[in-house]
């Protein structure tokens, strides 16, 4: 027997690398001998850089950069050689400009993306031909264009300066110029890894979505929303581009649209970027059973989440998905529809959250130990 497990993280208690080691441990416990070939998961958030370094047995390079708020941090990406042959490079831009970088209260109408496009310059230093952004964990609403400005694009106010760092200035904004952008962008392919689909603005946006949960009070949001929308259309202006309504403009506080419009990346589903990258449709072939995971399975896990892409492609090739969840919400009634089988939380009883972190591991191993018991009795009852 052979078994995938491709797990994404428990935000706050396990990495992907460790759900699936005691995935794995579980499953030995049951079937001492059985083929496990684990593959660690992400869709674009935080953790795709170590899933891909981990698959690919990339190099990883730390560089000190610009902090969302502007102090210097040091930020992590990998290089590796992708399944084209082509250099590659895997950043994250919460490693640069993440919500997890700002210690104490964020300031939302000043935080940037400018590490992020320190990063992107790093990797274009170290002559990579492709170039993989997870957008997610965002501690910004700038549109991104923080990360162009570290890349040579110019913005100017109403006045004529030169347009402040962070979100909060977007509303001043008058023109930009891509004259003086890195000419190396042209030279790249360069693919952005969503785990949502909202649009750049107005309801459902970066800005009114998400911006409360970075800090942002409703008056805070609505300069940020009104500031993406005047982005919005200065890039149409200057630039004849229109970002408002792609899905995944809205990602990481707008650098979704950013990306489109200043370095003409393509935003895909981040879970579908990491599993071709990972190749994980040619090492499923031939599984009997794959198990997946994440810290909760809820009706934001069918947008586009890791659980979704794991099950969707297994799903395509006739194999059974289990996943092990922390919990369950709403909206996953229709999970079968998706490939996803059965989904084992892995509570039995009750238990604070702090409880079931504490003893994750543990948990987790005994919610894989079930789930293989419940998959070889249905296996024996269906050759019966």
């Amino acid at each position: 027997m052979k078994i995938i497990v491709a797990p994404d993280k428990f935000k706050g208690s396990l990495s992907a690398k460790e759900v699936a080691g005691a995935v794995i441990k579980g499953l030995r416990e049951v079937f001492p001998d059985v083929e496990i070939d684990s593959i660690p998961m992400a869709d674009g958030g935080e953790g795709t850089v170590d899933a891909i370094a981990a698959a690919t047995g990339g190099r990883k390079i730390t560089r000190d950069v610009t902090g969302p708020l502007g102090q210097s941090v040091a930020a992590k990406f990998t290089i590796f050689t992708g399944p084209d042959g082509e250099k590659t490079a895997a950043i994250e831009m919460a490693a640069a400009s993440g919500i997890s970088l700002v210690v104490g209260k964020n300031h939302p109408l000043e935080a940037t993306t400018y590490g992020t496009g320190q990063l992107i310059s790093a990797a274009l230093d170290r002559k990579c031909r492709r170039l993989i952004v997870g957008l997610g964990g965002s501690a910004t609403t700038d549109g991104g264009c923080g990360m162009a400005q570290a890349l040579g694009a110019s913005f100017t106010d109403t006045h004529g300066r030169p347009l402040k760092l962070g979100g909060g200035a977007l509303s001043q904004l008058r023109e930009l110029s891509l004259d003086k952008i890195d000419a190396r962008l042209g030279e790249i392919e360069i693919s952005a890894a969503c785990d949502v689909d909202n649009r750049l603005y107005g309801k459902g946006g970066a800005a009114l979505e998400y911006a409360p949960q970075k800090g942002a009070t409703p008056a805070q949001a609505q300069i940020l929303d009104a500031g993406l929308r005047r982005l919005s259309k200065t890039i149409k202006k200057c630039l004849g581009r229109d970002v408002h309504n792609i899905p995944g403009a809205g990602a990481a506080g707008g650098l979704g649209a950013g990306l489109v419009a200043f370095t003409a990346a393509k935003l895909s589903l981040g879970v579908d970027i990491v599993s071709e990258t990972v190749e994980l449709s040619r090492r499923m072939s031939g599984a009997d059973l794959v198990i997946t995971g994440e810290g909760r399975l809820d009706k934001q896990t069918f947008r586009g989440k890791a659980p979704y892409g794991v099950a969707r492609i297994a799903k395509a090739l006739d194999i059974p998905t289990v996943a092990i969840v922390g919990s369950i919400g709403a909206g996953t009634v229709e999970m079968q529809k998706h490939g996803i089988l059965a989904a084992i939380p892995i509570c039995t009883r009750p238990m604070t959250g702090a409880e079931a972190q504490e003893e994750a591991v543990k948990l987790v191993t005994a919610a894989a130990n079930r789930a293989l018991n419940i998959f070889l009795a249905g296996r024996r009852a269906g050759h019966n």
